[in-house]
């Protein structure tokens, strides 16, 4: 009897302690095998993904997957949570703005990141629509970059930043009053949010609310083709999670990153630090897609099942 030749997967997720195990072969699937490819920044390969689908399994932001979706990219996605974090203090602000609370931002312009469907962007504006009462649509949102899902057109009252500026230069220059997802080290620019970190942990503790940033996602025909293929990658991207998760309880971890400290603080609270699954992250997934409906990056809300394998 003669077996079958191994399947092999381009994929593409950056190396953390939740996939460890995978990149370094410690745990392998058992019907196919990964042929894992570095993409730096790993931005880069969420573009390449939903524009060019150029890989077979790959890491991918949620915002952008649950677009690429809404204009029928052949993607879908697997409950694999690899990446989640705070986003109370991803929003600096020009001190010298005349800011003194989120609302201010109303009727001003702000800058974004990169694209406005972002997902730091996303639930930094969830953050200020939801506990801070914005009225998001009365903010300018000034953007310094494209969209990843090319057909996706921004509302109206987001728009793009001049040629040759930055949002960090218009931030201290105070063009714009305040900014979400860059790193500016000026006296005048301050978080606007104070003890975000803390105000991320109390979001967790008392509604449960912990953002999710990245997940996995496959080509369709790979699902459609190889029906146990969704099992088999849920099991092993768990198995490694669930590895990395033994070594952080107990201390094995030599050179503990920002991230791993995230997952420990969350440790502390929840018990697991990357739930997996559909269910024990139903409400996070509601609140997302209230988040893409309000901000008008979908035109409806979609029940969750559809945006999974």
């Amino acid at each position: 009897m003669h077996t079958m030749p191994e399947r092999t997967y381009t994929t593409v997720t950056r190396t953390q302690g939740a996939n460890r195990a995978l990149k370094d072969g410690s745990v392998r699937p058992r019907t196919f095998a990964f042929a894992f490819e570095e993409v730096d920044p790993l931005i880069a390969a969420f573009r390449r993904m939903v524009r060019g689908r150029e890989f077979d399994i790959c890491e991918l932001s949620i915002t952008t997957y649950v677009t690429a979706r809404r204009f029928g990219k052949r993607i879908t996605a697997l409950p694999i949570f690899i990446v989640r974090g705070f986003h109370h203090g991803a929003i600096l602000y020009n001190t010298k703005a005349g800011i003194t609370s989120p609302k201010d931002l109303e009727g001003k312009r702000v800058g974004v990141n990169r694209g406005y469907t972002v997902t730091t962007g996303v639930w930094a504006r969830g953050v200020l629509h939801a506990e801070y009462g914005v009225d998001l649509s009365r903010v300018t949102w000034m953007l310094s970059g494209d969209e990843h899902v090319e057909e996706f057109v921004p509302p109206p009252n987001v728009i793009p930043i001049a040629p040759g500026k930055t949002i960090a230069q218009m931030l201290i220059e105070g063009e714009i009053v305040a900014a979400i997802g860059v790193d500016v080290d000026h006296p005048d620019v301050a978080p606007l949010i104070p003890g975000a970190f803390e105000a991320g942990l109390r979001a967790l503790r008392e509604r449960g609310e912990y953002p999710i940033n990245h997940l996995i996602v496959v080509k369709d025909e790979h699902l459609a083709a190889q029906p146990d293929l969704a099992g088999e990658l849920f099991e092993v991207f768990t198995e490694a999670k669930r590895r990395y998760v033994a070594d952080l309880a107990a201390g094995r971890i030599a050179k503990p990153t920002a991230t791993d400290e995230l997952h420990r603080r969350v440790m502390d609270v929840t018990g697991d630090p990357l739930p997996f699954g559909i269910e024990p992250n139903r409400t996070n997934l509601e609140t997302l897609i209230g988040h893409a409906v309000t901000q008008g990056i979908i035109p409806h809300r979609v029940p969750v099942e559809e945006l999974f394998a």
